[in-house]
C-alpha cells in the first residue's frame, strides 16, 4: 500500500513539473512574440518623422494615428491569435481561472467598480477614444506574463486585449475569457 502511494505521488510529481514545463515554455513563448511585435513597432517609428516637443494635442494625435497606420500596414495581415496562440490562449485561460478561484470575490467586486467597457474590437483597431479604458484587476494581471512598458493587459468586457499605448492600437485579442 505504502509503495502505491510513493508512486502515486512521484507520478503526481512528475506531471505536475511538466504542466509547470509546458506553461513556462508556453509563457516564453508568448513573451517572444510580444518582443517581435515591439520591435516591429519600433521600426514602423523609426520611419516617421520625429516629433518635436508640442503642446498640440492635435499633433500628438496625428503622430498616434501615424503610427497606428504604419503598424497596420506592416500588419495588414494579423489576425487573433497571433500572440495569444492556442497553447497561449488555453495556459491565459487557466491562469484567469486560478486567479478567480482564489480571488473571484473581489476581482468581480473590482470590475463591477470599473466602468464596464462594452465594444466589440478586433486585431488593429484603434482603441475608441469615447470610451473609457476599463481598468484590469492588479490580481488578475498578477497572474501573467508581464508586458514591455508600451503594452497593456485590458478588458473590454468579457475580452482581454492587448493594447499598444502609443499607437492606441488593439495588438491581439483573447475573447471571452472573464465569466
Amino acid at each position: 500500500m505504502n509503495r502505491l502511494f510513493v508512486l502515486a505521488f512521484i507520478l503526481c510529481g512528475r506531471l505536475g513539473a511538466a504542466a509547470v514545463d509546458s506553461g513556462a515554455a508556453t509563457a516564453q513563448d508568448f513573451e517572444k512574440k510580444v518582443s517581435a511585435y515591439v520591435d516591429l513597432r519600433k521600426s514602423v517609428e523609426s520611419n516617421l518623422p520625429p516629433l518635436k516637443s508640442t503642446p498640440s494635442p492635435e499633433k500628438i494625435s496625428g503622430r498616434q494615428h501615424q503610427l497606428a497606420d504604419g503598424i497596420r500596414e506592416a500588419r495588414k495581415n494579423a489576425r487573433p491569435g497571433d500572440l495569444f496562440t492556442p497553447p497561449v490562449a488555453d495556459e491565459f485561460r487557466r491562469l484567469i481561472r486560478i486567479a478567480m478561484e482564489a480571488g473571484g470575490p473581489q476581482i468581480q467586486a473590482s470590475l463591477r467598480h470599473a466602468e464596464p467597457v462594452k465594444v466589440k474590437l478586433h486585431v488593429n483597431d484603434s482603441y475608441p477614444d469615447h470610451i473609457p479604458l476599463q481598468s484590469t484587476p492588479p490580481s488578475l494581471l498578477a497572474n501573467l506574463p508581464q508586458l514591455p512598458q508600451q503594452i497593456e493587459y485590458r478588458l473590454a468586457g468579457t475580452d482581454l486585449i492587448l493594447l499598444d499605448v502609443r499607437a492606441n492600437l488593439v495588438v491581439d485579442l483573447l475573447e471571452r475569457v472573464i465569466p
